[in-house]
């Protein structure tokens, strides 16, 4: 109950409460073609290369909301061109981008007022700080998404299908799929604030990989993907109210257990066949 009436009437909540369901919005349709073409690991670098942006950001007295969005979307492009370009290579590279931008956003945090604070607040998120402003940046980028999803959603799923047969329809595969790169890292922004960017890859992935378990269409899987983000974000928020314990991590506990939880039930399911 102290949690609803706090809902209620301080406008913190409400915007954490908004913040996380438009993050799931984003991490359901994204993460679903992430959780399909099995990238989770450029996710990951794209996403932790983003401190670098950020970390320059503080250090320079910019906001590190919007250096995140550029930094994401220039480590998706150089990922994304990796991928093509240095298939032998690219695990690799990838680990290199991954670790250099997380170096030189600790080394100019650092470097800056109060570094220890934001420090914690880049890499685990604080869902309880989200501005109405920010609100209004993640429901565009979410609209953004949804859009780019809607136009393009047959090429989106030939590329995550059948490369060759994509190729052949005359799809430009290397473009979308640097786009859906850019999706990626524009998604991975709308989580940092929510989860921080050490737990941004469980909940962009955790509910498709749910949502995969129960449907078979791309569709299906993204609708559900974003249901679930919205019960896990909700959910974790009102578990780590009373006991004041981190939400972003709350957040995740929620989502890994369910995830466990699904998978050993579907386990079961399929050996009494």
């Amino acid at each position: 109950m102290d949690f609803l009436n706090t809902l209620m009437t301080q406008s913190f909540l409400q915007n954490a409460l908004l913040g996380g369901i438009l993050a799931s919005i984003g991490c359901g349709l994204t993460g679903s073609f992430v959780v399909v073409n099995r990238i989770g690991y450029m996710a990951g670098g794209i996403a932790h290369s983003v401190l670098g942006g950020m970390g320059i950001a503080y250090y320079l007295s910019y906001d590190p909301f919007i250096a995140a969005i550029i930094s994401a979307l220039l480590a998706a492009v150089i990922i994304g061109i990796i991928k093509l370009k240095w298939r032998h290579q690219e695990d690799t590279a990838i680990g290199a981008i991954w670790a250099v931008g997380m170096a030189i956003g600790i080394i100019f945090i650092s470097k800056s007022d109060g570094y220890n604070v934001n420090l914690m607040s880049f890499l685990f998120g604080n869902i309880l700080i989200i501005s109405r402003e920010q609100l209004y940046i993640m429901l565009f980028m979410d609209l953004i998404t949804l859009a780019f999803v809607v136009l393009f959603y047959k090429q989106l799923i030939a590329i995550s299908f059948d490369i060759e047969f994509a190729t052949v329809r005359g799809v430009h595969v290397n473009l979308f799929y640097l786009l859906l790169l850019c999706l990626v890292a524009i998604t991975v922004v709308l989580l940092i604030q929510v989860v921080g960017l050490i737990l941004v890859i469980a909940l962009l992935t955790l509910p498709a990989a749910i949502a995969r378990q129960y449907v078979q269409s791309i569709g299906a899987m993204m609708l559900l993907a974003v249901l679930l983000g919205s019960l896990f974000t909700s959910s974790g928020l009102y578990l780590s109210y009373e006991p004041d314990l981190p939400a972003g991590a709350t957040i995740i506990l929620v989502a890994g257990v369910v995830y466990l939880l699904s998978s050993l039930f579907k386990s079961l399911v399929a050996s009494r066949r």
